[in-house]
């Protein structure tokens, strides 16, 4: 099964399970389930309103009346940002692909192209679609760049900038303030790559690179330095 991460603004990775095609469609079922009795529910208000009202009125209010079904998945996505009920109840969400969250152009996209997906020709194409697609995808998700994520499955891979420091902590060195998210960023992700590859000449460049950028000179070995930066960089811009 595919995966995505998603970057809280807490700068933590979280890794996402794209969401299966059996959860895409118990949740598709239940909010079948919510319309189906909806409309059971303004059958019986158009018929007690035909009892008292002309023909063309209870035509014109059964119209109305049918709009929220027409518009539920738009309506609810926009409104709960990626969820309908039957999505909060198997806890999928429709995001952007790079994990960002979707916009209402994005759902409206993916509205439109339902048309296509499932009820022109069926659930066919949409099922089709998901199956045979990287990222489990149907049409309406290609042409607005989103998917849909179990976030049930959710497990939190790396702080990408904050590192756990004790209170007491007396960072080292005070220049890291130089540094910028991004910089943080880059230098925590090839130390870890550096570290599990034992490539310890990219560590040697590394360390060069950051104590640059610092403009000082360390005593520490490569890997404690690199380490004491983020753990600086973390007390530092934590407000500690």
């Amino acid at each position: 099964m595919s995966n995505t991460l998603i970057n809280t603004a807490q700068n933590v990775n979280i890794h996402y399970k794209v969401a299966s095609l059996g959860y895409r469609i118990v949740g598709f079922l239940i909010d079948a389930l919510i319309l189906f009795i909806y409309l059971i529910i303004i059958g019986y208000i158009t018929d007690g309103l035909g009892q008292l009202l002309d023909r063309f009125t209870t035509f014109g209010l059964s119209q109305l009346l049918f709009l929220p079904v027409a518009f539920y998945s738009l309506f609810f996505n926009i409104l709960f940002n990626g969820h309908t009920p039957g999505k909060f109840i198997v806890q999928t969400k429709v995001v952007k692909i790079d994990g960002s969250p979707a916009t209402w152009s994005d759902y409206l996209v993916s509205w439109i192209l339902r048309l296509v997906d499932i009820w022109l020709f069926l659930p066919g194409p949409g099922t089709l679609s998901i199956i045979f697609s990287d990222k489990n995808q149907r049409l309406g998700d290609m042409a607005s760049d989103t998917i849909v994520i179990d976030t049930r499955k959710k497990t939190k891979i790396s702080h990408t900038i904050l590192e756990d420091v004790k209170e007491d902590y007396e960072p080292t060195f005070l220049t890291v303030h130089m540094l910028s998210d991004k910089d943080i960023n880059e230098i925590k992700e090839i130390y870890r790559l550096a570290g599990e590859s034992r490539d310890y000449e990219t560590l040697r460049l590394l360390r060069q690179k950051v104590e640059g950028l610092l403009q000082l000179n360390s005593d520490l070995r490569d890997g404690i330095f690199i380490r004491t930066v983020l753990k600086d960089y973390s007390y530092l811009t934590q407000g500690n």
